[in-house]
């Protein structure tokens, strides 16, 4: 190409941040290339870490990356906006205009060109069009929910606190018990500790928590069971109740109503089951979607309809050679990610985009605060190998770090890990990942 080659990224998850970096660095730095990262936020918080800032166990102001000032560093263009259509006859991607708080429109709607477009706007609970569930529960898909999250909670323990009212318990179900269900459930007992720190005069018995999940077990896309028996053991000694082979058929203000016609009450509802690609995905631009709006895509990341649009992470659905498709994991998005930067590379270079995914599970780890830690590695070599306590927490640790070593470099990667280090010394969590 004799203009330089205009690269968009839509979605600013680990992979997308990922695949932005990357790309900044080989073509955006040596003026290759145009990269331009969006997103409608104007930071990014690792997603995995979204309970963390629910119950304000996480701080920000360390945590989250601001796109602009990382855009700027390493190589690409930050554009602040949500996608709304794609226009593949211009190869412009539509932005919404951007509002304040009173509506006042402070940038109009936009239309970006691309010469390769990948989108990566990952994914959001699935309410399974079950009555109730969109008007009376809380989500824990962006930095924006957890917020809100955080806000309902801390104004219900301090109204508790204030009045003394430790007779009535506030009731909390989590509806979903994967990794964002489990995490969630065991980080608002720290929530409560750490209030007590503010002089009030609470403590963990003020919560009344119900993990409810339709499986007959809890973690259940975690393949070893003897995990899944660990964590749930540790969340009852925490005082979590646990419902497993529960379904949900309708909620309302007061609580939940089970297919069993059990009713559950309840001050606050979090639902955190299921994974779809957000609704407006559906047929956008005249690409091919699923069942789940998933964006259809071959194995190397190409979408069906379209070779100049790659879809990557949650968002896509992405083939294996035995018939089955890639699980929405972190895992496979950071690789993904990696790999449809080098396809692209290839394409800029007039050949064929002839990397293909293919997923190996590697394993799944669960880190019960500073007691315990029991995982499964290199799940795709004869069903894995079990690690246990500080081996195991090594490499949970190394997740994270090295996300932010992709981010940030080997140095700044490192120091920021010590920063974060020293915070979890002050606050212990039970945690998965």
């Amino acid at each position: 190409m004799h203009e330089m080659a205009n690269i968009v990224i839509v979605g600013g998850g680990a992979g997308g941040m990922e695949i932005a970096t990357k790309l900044g660095h080989k073509l955006g730095r040596k003026g290759k290339a145009r990269v331009t990262l969006v997103d409608c936020a104007e930071s990014h918080v690792w997603k995995p870490l979204l309970h963390e800032v629910a119950t304000g166990a996480l701080d920000i102001g360390i945590d989250a990356i601001s796109y602009r000032g990382h855009a700027a560093a390493h190589g690409y263009h930050f554009q602040q906006g949500a996608m709304t259509d794609i226009d593949r006859e211009t190869k412009q991607v539509i932005l919404a205009p951007i509002t304040d708080d009173s509506g006042e429109e402070l940038l109009p709607a936009r239309r970006i060109d691309y010469d390769y477009l990948v989108v990566a706007i990952g994914s959001i609970a699935n309410d399974f069009n079950i009555d109730g569930v969109r008007d009376n529960c809380v989500f824990l898909d962006s930095t924006e929910q957890a917020m809100e999250i955080r806000t309902i909670l801390l104004n219900k323990f301090m109204r508790y606190a204030s009045h003394h009212q430790l007779d009535e318990k506030i009731k909390i179900a989590v509806v979903g018990a994967g990794a964002t269900g489990v995490e969630m459930s065991a980080e608002m007992h720290h929530a409560v500790d750490q209030l007590r720190g503010f002089g009030y005069k609470i403590d963990s018995t003020l919560l009344e928590i119900t993990l409810i999940e339709a499986d007959k077990r809890i973690l259940p896309k975690v393949e070893k069971a003897e995990i899944s028996e660990s964590v749930a053991k540790e969340l009852s000694a925490i005082g979590v109740k646990v419902m497993t082979d529960t379904r949900i058929n309708q909620v309302t203000s007061e609580g939940l109503h089970t297919s069993e016609d059990e009713f559950i009450p309840s001050d606050m509802v979090i639902w955190s089951t299921g994974v779809k690609a957000p609704d407006f995905l559906k047929e956008i631009g005249g690409l091919e979607s699923n069942h789940i709006n998933q964006v259809m895509v071959q194995q190397n990341m190409q979408t069906t309809r379209d070779p100049a649009i790659f879809a990557i992470g949650d968002c896509a659905a992405c083939p294996q050679e035995d018939g089955s498709w890639v699980p929405p994991r972190g895992q496979s998005a950071r690789q993904m990610a990696l790999m449809t930067a080098d396809n692209i590379m290839l394409l800029l270079n007039g050949k064929t985009a002839s990397n293909n995914y293919v997923y190996k599970d590697l394993g799944a780890l669960v880190n019960l605060s500073k007691f315990h830690t029991v995982g499964n590695l290199m799940s795709f070599i004869g069903g894995g190998v079990m690690v246990e306590g500080k081996i195991a927490r090594f490499v949970y640790t190394s997740l994270y770090r090295r996300h932010l070593i992709e981010l940030h470099g080997p140095v700044k990667g490192t120091l920021l890990m010590f920063a974060k280090g020293i915070s979890r010394i002050i606050h212990p969590h039970l945690k998965l990942h």
